[in-house]
């Protein structure tokens, strides 16, 4: 009997990863990440220049046979529609939470477990299984993608998100193993996005793609569509995407054990905005509250950061783009003392205070400084015009897990959940939203989850 592939390998321990088995703190896991994702779903339809909007109103338009709901839209679609829609709405204002090395990993597949959840009525603890499998494919074959640079050529959640889509459908509809290496063959087909986006409405829209790829193979592998069965084999995913500068064998390395989201775990972010900015942004908040900084005061600003200028943008385009500027989200902070959802407006990125400032940010790179999303520093300084410079390092990165970083509490993550919620549903649907995902596995279905964020406040 010969060896099984790689992509056999794959499919075998996705299999075989099934709730009976899994730890509590993988399950207690899922929940936060369930919570967080529908919270930024529930937040994306208000994003402000109009991506939940125009998505909403796209998928409206397009139709489809009433089976999952659209997050916020009021309206049921099919299920690969749903995908895509309330994919997108989660990524909307950056503020999913991520994983290490650096992608999105609920924007593409929480979306595909409600979906099918919802339309075939399964339990909470299919969700949780679903959502633990798809956080274990990602970061395991970002890890073994060695030719992928961060910031360059695709975009983590369209490639990544893909196969993260594709094995929640395939727990969700509980594929066989012939089926699951079809959906997997076909989802690698379907697999995009393009850095070149980022700052753009195309850029969440990644997300959904992968999304609604994800159901949309699995539902066509159960119905005996084929493919390659061998996608992460020659002539396959690595040897296309990353041209062969890979190493395969590490996407099963130590596959689940332990689980990805228990170890080395899952960052939820604090601001809505690309995370390597978070650093530049805590320097600047705890600078203005310690010396109680006005933007009058400020004479010029220096951001040290290391050899990475992705979040490099001077100037950004509109105030999506600005979630991807270090030197604006730098000054806001300073400026505001807070970074939420409205801080990324035309009308905020466009204020006079803003015009005059901003281009007396300095970004600065410093090649002694480690580029590596966990292990680096940045550091903030601050002339005023009274000629104090004021500087502080940022070592630790906020929302992150475990010795690198400043992790959210439960109450900072409840924070979250209801500052983001809030914005589409009322006191009353926002707590019974949180009662019903703290207990995920205890309820036979979905479905007053669903009914709760699809009624939203209507589109």
């Amino acid at each position: 009997m010969s060896n099984p592939t790689v992509t056999e390998r794959v499919v075998d321990k996705i299999l075989a990863i099934d709730y009976a088995s899994l730890p509590q703190a993988a399950i207690d896991a899922s929940k936060h990440i369930v919570l967080d994702g529908l919270a930024c779903a529930l937040a994306g339809a208000t994003e402000p220049l109009g991506i939940g909007r125009i998505a909403t109103a796209y998928i409206r338009e397009m139709g489809g046979t009433p089976q999952a709901s659209v997050i916020n839209g009021g309206f049921k679609t099919s299920m690969p529609n749903a995908a895509y829609v309330n994919g997108t709405l989660t990524n909307a204002l950056d503020f999913d939470n991520s994983l290490y090395p650096p992608t999105h990993p609920t924007s593409p597949t929480l979306p595909v477990a409600l979906a099918i959840g919802e339309n075939y009525r399964l339990a909470g603890k299919d969700v949780i299984t679903a959502i633990i499998a798809a956080m274990e494919i990602q970061p395991r074959l970002r890890i073994a993608s060695t030719g992928m640079s961060v910031g360059k050529g695709f975009h983590k959640p369209g490639i990544l998100g893909s196969f993260g889509a594709v094995t929640a459908a395939t727990k969700m509809l509980n594929l066989n193993r012939e089926q699951a290496l079809m959906a997997f063959g076909l989802v690698g087909s379907r697999a995009a996005g393009l850095a070149v986006n980022t700052g753009t409405m195309t850029k969440p829209s990644h997300a959904g793609n992968a999304a609604r790829m994800g159901v949309e193979s699995a539902v066509l592998a159960k119905m005996g569509w084929t493919a390659s069965a061998d996608v992460f084999g020659p002539k396959g995913y690595f040897d296309t995407f990353m041209q062969g500068i890979s190493e395969p064998d590490l996407l099963t390395k130590n596959f689940a054990d332990p689980l990805w989201v228990v170890d080395p775990g899952v960052g939820y972010k604090a601001f809505p905005c690309n995370y390597f900015t978070h650093r530049p942004i805590d320097g600047a908040l705890e600078l203005r509250e310690e010396f109680k900084i006005t933007g009058d005061q400020i004479d010029r600003v220096q951001v040290i950061f290391p050899p990475f200028d992705y979040v490099s943008r001077p100037q950004p385009r509109s105030g999506l783009d600005g979630k991807f500027s270090v030197q604006y989200t730098t000054l806001v902070a300073l400026l505001d003392g807070e970074i939420g959802v409205d801080t990324f407006t035309n009308e905020r990125l466009f204020a006079p205070d803003i015009k005059a400032l901003l281009p007396k940010v300095e970004f600065t790179i410093d090649e002694s400084i480690p580029f590596d999303k966990l292990k680096m520093h940045v550091i903030v300084n601050v002339w005023l015009k009274d000629g104090r410079k004021l500087s502080k390092r940022v070592d630790k990165l906020i929302g992150w897990p475990g010795s690198y970083g400043k992790p959210l509490t439960r109450e900072q993550r409840h924070k979250k959940f209801f500052a983001c919620a809030r914005r589409m549903l009322d006191e009353k649907a926002a707590l019974r939203t949180l009662e019903l995902v703290e207990k995920l596995e205890q309820l036979p279905d979905i479905l007053e989850i669903m009914d709760i964020v699809r009624a939203g406040r209507g589109a």
